[in-house]
């Protein structure tokens, strides 16, 4: 890449924060005991037809899913959480959380703030927290979930397995720390033909990550099981990145079939597809929201 062309992404970059800041604007909601979440909304136009929640990965945060927020339906009211730990959400207060922990603090959410039923979106670890959020609470306050190239946990394996993962997770952040997890983090979440810009934001999001946030999310991916929440009692659909390489296309047919549920692909995206193809996102949310 030459100097130019890097000056240009890197203003592309900042062009890219500033609408994100005036168009997804982050806000603080406050929760019982002293907790607090930082959200994103963009509102809807008028009275909101629908509202859908979008719930980030392990390495990422609720700007991922700007352009995707950006895309849907002007008459849907659309929310993003930064999860606890990360941003300036209030980190849980267990060491080692499971999916559950996350999703008690997903639902005193919604309680404070959301009227009528909602779609819940999962990316990754994130739909370990939306299925055991929907396992957990009335299935009148859930219209469907949305389960986006969905982490299945090592809840179900040996402890060795487990142990293997955390180990290696763990390491990786104590050798590169934060900064040097972000720098190399595209090569893994993004399709060979992913363009600069949406490589820069992924690795702009991953920067933003919390050591400890980031250890507690390990722990959650290390000892929770997507399994374990089916059958739900809502709907469920599943999609993934047609390029996936972190929860393979195969992988997720595996869910999808397990749980009888319909399954997309997202064409030439990886595992990040809402940041490479979030207008596909969208229509994918957007033709599963009316089934539901």
């Amino acid at each position: 890449m030459t100097t130019d062309t890097a000056t240009l992404w890197s203003e592309a970059l900042m062009r890219k924060a500033q609408q994100l800041e005036s168009q997804f604007a982050q806000r603080s909601v406050a929760l019982p005991d002293g907790v607090q979440l930082a959200v994103r909304e963009r509102p809807a136009a008028g009275v909101a037809a629908q509202t859908v929640v979008l719930l980030h990965g392990i390495s990422s945060s609720a700007a991922s899913w700007l352009d995707v927020a950006l895309a849907l339906r002007p008459d849907w009211r659309v929310l993003a959480w930064d999860a606890p730990g990360y941003g300036s959400s209030t980190a849980l207060p267990q060491t080692h959380p499971h999916d559950t922990d996350y999703a008690a603090r997903l639902g005193a959410w919604l309680a404070a703030e959301v009227r009528g039923p909602v779609v819940l979106v999962g990316h990754s670890l994130g739909a370990l927290m939306a299925a055991a959020c929907a396992a957990q609470y009335a299935p009148q306050a859930l219209a469907g979930v949305l389960l986006l190239s969905p982490a299945g946990g090592y809840g179900s394996h040996d402890v060795a397995a487990r142990e293997k993962v955390r180990s290696e997770r763990n390491a990786s952040l104590d050798t590169l720390g934060v900064a040097g997890l972000a720098q190399r983090i595209d090569q893994r979440l993004l399709s060979p033909g992913a363009d600069a810009l949406a490589r820069e934001w992924v690795r702009w999001s991953t920067s933003r990550m919390h050591d400890g946030g980031y250890r507690q999310a390990v722990n959650m991916l290390c000892d929770s099981d997507l399994g374990r929440h089916a059958p739900l009692p809502v709907p469920v659909h599943i999609a993934c990145g047609e390029h996936d390489v972190v929860t393979t296309p195969a992988a997720c047919r595996r869910w999808a079939g397990a749980w009888q549920v319909p399954f997309s692909s997202i064409a030439d995206a990886g595992h990040a597809s809402p940041v490479e193809k979030p207008g596909a996102v969208a229509e994918w949310i957007e033709d599963r929201a009316f089934l539901l």
